[in-house]
């Protein structure tokens, strides 16, 4: 346990006085590393890092806490509207706030200053105290890949990136038959390929079916050769099967989201197999990361 006069004037500031830290600027706002996070007054576990999320925001954000017991909330107006604020139970520690916004089954996040939290890393759960939590990181992670097109790839990823359980992604091109083609190449719409992303995920956290559904949310299916301002058949709309499993999945969805009556026209979106997939150059990978403000014409669909 911390005493609040071993508190650096950050976590002073945040935990006492209810500041907010700033974004992009702390501790664990892109930590990936597994491990929980607990309370730096009380060190009571708050957090899991299996739960936590890139929310674009610049602070840690869950889409769930770890111990629902060690919280407490309370309504905030300090901005002039209404906000849920989050502290800890037992330190009553300022933590962030609650926003019904978040990509998880709850549909909530929690957004969390760094500075109020403590990072137990999975190696030291058991020395901190904290072995209790060690079965939660023992199964041995499974991953799969799913292979997506659908516009320009900054957008398609910038959105994929946040959702739990996705992994990594790598923007690049596939559907073509040249070899290690370049961008320059591929903007000719002369390649056959398209601007596409490779999803890493954990198929314990999210299902190859959740992640087409949010596939045909966050672009016009239904556009055939464009999405946007971009136009030509590397900005063509398809799902790249890696098996015959794979393929099922993504013909039963399509049908589905055709006949749902969402969407006017007819869906274009390809179901072929898997080919050769080309990681794109440095530059267009995590571009929205790099330049918040660069151009998408992505964004959810309800």
């Amino acid at each position: 346990m911390w005493h609040r006069k071993k508190l650096s004037p950050m976590r002073h500031f945040v935990t006492q006085k209810g500041w907010t830290e700033p974004p992009f600027q702390n501790a664990y706002w892109d930590s990936k590393k597994d491990g929980i996070y607990v309370d730096v007054v009380s060190g009571e576990p708050l957090f899991s890092s299996l739960d936590k999320f890139d929310s674009g925001t610049g602070w840690p954000s869950f889409t769930k806490p770890l111990e629902r017991t060690n919280l407490t909330t309370r309504e905030d107006n300090t901005l002039k509207r209404k906000r849920t604020e989050l502290r800890s139970k037992e330190g009553d520690s300022h933590l962030g706030h609650v926003f019904p916004d978040g990509p998880g089954p709850e549909g909530l996040r929690y957004c969390i200053n760094s500075a109020s939290l403590k990072f137990i890393p999975v190696e030291k759960l058991e020395a901190e105290g904290y072995a209790q939590y060690l079965p939660l990181f023992q199964k041995s992670q499974k991953k799969e890949v799913a292979t997506l097109a659908g516009g320009c790839f900054w957008g398609v990823e910038e959105i994929f990136r946040k959702l739990p359980g996705v992994l990594e992604t790598v923007v690049g091109y596939t559907g073509g038959a040249l070899k290690n083609p370049t961008y320059e190449e591929v903007r000719t719409g002369k390649t056959g390929h398209a601007e596409s992303v490779q999803i890493t995920y954990d198929p314990s956290k999210i299902s190859y079916e959740e992640i087409l559904r949010y596939f045909f949310r966050l672009h016009d299916p239904t556009a055939l050769n464009e999405q946007g301002n971009d136009r030509g058949t590397q900005y063509r709309s398809a799902i790249f099967c890696q098996n015959e499993s794979q393929k099922k999945i993504a013909l039963k969805v399509k049908e589905e989201i055709s006949k749902s009556g969402k969407w006017k026209n007819p869906i274009v979106t390809e179901v072929v197999k898997s080919q050769a997939f080309y990681p794109a150059e440095d530059y267009h990978q995590d571009y929205l990361q790099k330049n918040p403000n660069g151009y998408t014409c992505h964004y959810v669909r309800d």
